[in-house]
C-alpha cells in the first residue's frame, strides 16, 4: 500500500466533505490535471483507502427519526459466544453500527427506529433473542451534536 501524499490527502478531504464531486471539479479543487486526479482516485479505491461512496440520508422524512444507543453484555466472554453474536446481530436492519467495545458493555449498538413504540417492538422481539444476550442498557439519543464527521487526517 502506497503512502498517502499531500494531494492524495486533499482528495480524501474534498471528497468525504462532498462525495458527488465530478472528477474535474475535484482536480481544481486539489490542484491536479482531471487525468492525475482520476488516477489517483482510481489507486485510492484500489488500495482501500475509499470503502464506496453513498448518500446521506436525512432519517426524519424517511421515518427514522429516533436514535438509540444500545449496549450489550453477553452471558459469557468467549470466541463462540462474541461470534454467535456477531453473525447474528448483522442480519437486523435497523441496526446501523455494532462494535466490540471495552468497558462496561461487550457490545454498543447503534439503531435507528421510528419512535419509542417501534424500538419497544424491536428490542422485545430481536434485540434480547440475540445468542447470549444477558442485559441491555438502552439510551434515547436527545439530540445529534455531531454525527457523520470526516475523519481528522
Amino acid at each position: 500500500m502506497a503512502e498517502l501524499d499531500r494531494i492524495d490527502r486533499n482528495i480524501l478531504r474534498a471528497l468525504q466533505v462532498e462525495g458527488r464531486l465530478t472528477n474535474a471539479e475535484l482536480a481544481e479543487r486539489v490542484h491536479v490535471s482531471p487525468a492525475t486526479c482520476h488516477r489517483r482516485t482510481q489507486r485510492l479505491f484500489e488500495e482501500g483507502f475509499i470503502n464506496g461512496v453513498s448518500a446521506r440520508i436525512n432519517p426524519d422524512p424517511v421515518g427514522l427519526g429516533a436514535l438509540v444507543q444500545v449496549g450489550v453484555v453477553l452471558d459469557r466472554s468467549t470466541p463462540e459466544s462474541f461470534a454467535a453474536f456477531e453473525k447474528a446481530v448483522v442480519d437486523i436492519p435497523a441496526v446501523l453500527d455494532c462494535n466490540l467495545v471495552a468497558g462496561d458493555f461487550d457490545y454498543l449498538l447503534k439503531i435507528r427506529v421510528r419512535d419509542m413504540a417501534d424500538f419497544n417492538k424491536l428490542h422485545a422481539q430481536q434485540l434480547i433473542a440475540l445468542p447470549g444476550v444477558r442485559q441491555t442498557r438502552t439510551f434515547f439519543v436527545m439530540k445529534e451534536v455531531k454525527n457523520n464527521a470526516p475523519l481528522p487526517f
